[in-house]
């Protein structure tokens, strides 16, 4: 839960602020972070932008709250799939993961973490360092996985943990950015189960 802004006693919270945030993911997630203006944000979070300011911060802060929740929401299958028992069973999960995120109906199609700030000014070069940063994380976390896989058998021991989660991450992200470019989920499942394919046998 993110510390909300103090009331005066007595005084009811205007807004839920965990609905307010969501409504903030979406936006950054269909605009991008240069794209979304702080009046797209007050209008589809119902609130006035001095309540955004006293809540959340500035609009980079938002962001970064927003890709926070993202994180632990939508795209929580990344978490669970690093846990699954072998190599494959993590490749699967993280791409039938992505697919199934990146194609959710009613929701924006792509990744946050792919498109919120590809396309940026000077201006916003913390909030693009943010996401390259969140990306790379997403590959130390695969590599370490596979590195115990190497170690258990799973992979061949010839297998550089490194660059096979560089490969999956790069799958994972041409899929976001096909999602987002019209590509059906059947379709983009079609490419998941293609790449796994060739997935390394131990």
């Amino acid at each position: 839960m993110f510390p909300t802004t103090p009331v005066r006693p007595g005084r009811p919270r205007a807004f839920d602020i965990d609905e307010a945030l969501d409504r903030a993911v979406l936006v950054f997630w269909s605009k991008g972070f240069e794209g979304a203006s702080l009046d797209d944000l007050t209008e589809a979070m119902g609130i006035s932008r001095p309540s955004l300011y006293r809540a959340f911060g500035s609009k980079e802060d938002l962001f970064y709250k927003a890709l926070e929740r993202y994180t632990e929401g939508l795209t929580s299958y990344f978490a669970r799939a690093l846990a699954e028992p072998t190599s494959g069973a993590v490749a699967t999960a993280v791409l039938h993961g992505t697919v199934e995120a990146a194609t959710t109906p009613g929701l924006p199609t792509g990744c946050l973490g792919v498109h919120g700030a590809l396309a940026t000014g000077d201006e916003s070069r913390q909030v693009r360092d943010a996401l390259i940063a969140w990306r790379e994380e997403g590959i130390a976390h695969l590599t370490r996985r596979f590195q115990q896989a190497v170690d258990a058998g799973d992979l061949p021991p010839s297998t550089d943990p490194h660059l096979l989660a560089l490969y999956l991450r790069t799958v994972a992200n041409g899929i976001a950015v096909q999602a987002a470019s019209g590509s059906s989920r059947p379709e983009l499942l079609q490419v998941a189960n293609l790449a796994l394919g060739s997935w390394p046998k131990p």
